[in-house]
């Protein structure tokens, strides 16, 4: 196995599950919040919802930009959840088998 096999798998893959998994909280959070579920006000509640924010919104953001906004519902993390599942499924494996 080569270095960058390692790099590959050990690293950037779990921190694309990790960021998978940040983008799915933020999205049930924000209905949460949305439906008075949760108090958005609650200092540990803002605390996520701030953390969550500042990591996918800079993905985010470009893909609200190109993607129109369907009846008020906003599909951007279901488009950077599919992203992230290619760049895992696809680009990765073939990271792998090139080196």
């Amino acid at each position: 196995m080569s270095p960058i096999d390692g790099l590959i798998i050990y690293i950037i893959h779990p921190l694309l599950n990790l960021l998978m998994l940040v983008v799915i909280v933020g999205v049930i959070l924000s209905w949460l919040i949305s439906f008075n579920v949760v108090n958005g006000q609650n200092q540990f509640v803002g605390m996520i919802w701030r953390m969550t924010n500042a990591i996918t919104e800079p993905l985010l953001g470009p893909i609200r930009r190109v993607l129109p906004t369907l009846g008020g519902m906003d599909f951007s993390p279901i488009i950077l959840i599919l992203l992230i599942g290619f760049v895992q499924g696809y680009v990765l494996t073939e990271l792998v088998r090139l080196f």
